[in-house]
């Protein structure tokens, strides 16, 4: 089942981007991935089920390169609850999905893979066969990330995209592992909510033709080393399409 707002697709926000520590990558390039972005809220009452079965993936497929993103939208605060990691960016995020798959609406919850593929976030066999492919195909892009620094707040890290194609952007996600919501009003009023990789902050970097580089970010806002890792994946501006990924954990301190 799934909860629906219907909106105007209105053109992408600017969304902002952060990061931090040392860089563990996950993603060979000889296999195939997949990148989940599960678009929720903890104002609708379908999406539970949604977050419980993510929360399930990830802790089943920590050794495989799939990377979990869930981007809290915006348009379900104005209904009685405001959820604390909705971001409106991420609701521009699933209009310009919207645009790419030639959907006329929105609705949470909502899972795409890989960019390409969009069904009920909450359709666990759909997810899981969907997942099962996308890793039987190798990857288009092989993405790495090295060279992580720390310094203050900000962190630079270098990045190399083989494979990459003239109209390629490289995104670049802040994403907390865990956290736990008491929701006091709105269709979840009593009930309390666990989520798992939360996106808090994301960038969108040009490629332009280019296969490395380097960039540099800000720490979100409640980052810890502990709390949040980096995920980065290249994409299809003309189409939406995701063609490499890699992952990036934080196991050290910032310096001050």
């Amino acid at each position: 089942m799934k909860s629906k707002i219907l909106i105007i697709i209105a053109a992408l926000g600017t969304i902002a981007a952060t990061t931090s520590a040392f860089i563990t990558d996950k993603s060979p390039a000889d296999k195939g991935f997949a990148v989940v972005e599960l678009f929720t809220s903890e104002g609708c009452s379908s999406c539970p089920p949604a977050d419980a079965l993510i929360a399930k993936l990830h802790k089943e497929t920590s050794d495989k390169p799939i990377y979990i993103l869930a981007y809290h939208v915006d348009y379900w605060d104005r209904l009685g609850w405001k959820d604390a990691f909705s971001n409106p960016a991420y609701s521009d995020r699933q209009k310009q999905y919207a645009r790419w798959l030639k959907s006329s609406e929105l609705y949470t919850p909502q899972a795409i893979v890989n960019g390409s593929k969009q069904f009920v976030g909450s359709d666990e066999s759909t997810l899981r066969n969907t997942i099962k492919a996308d890793l039987a195909e190798p990857a288009k892009t092989d993405l790495v990330l090295t060279g992580l620094k720390a310094a203050g707040n900000k962190v630079t890290v270098k990045y190399e995209a083989k494979g990459s194609t003239d109209n390629s952007v490289l995104m670049v996600a802040f994403v907390e592992r865990n956290a736990t919501t008491k929701v006091m009003k709105g269709e979840n009023a009593g009930r309390t909510i666990s989520h798992v990789q939360i996106v808090r902050e994301l960038q969108s970097i040009k490629l332009n033709g280019h296969t490395d580089g380097t960039t540099s970010l800000a720490v979100p806002s409640g980052f810890t080393p502990e709390g949040f890792e980096m995920i980065a994946f290249v994409q299809n501006t003309s189409n939406g399409v995701i063609s490499g990924a890699a992952g990036a954990e934080f196991n050290v301190t910032l310096s001050k």
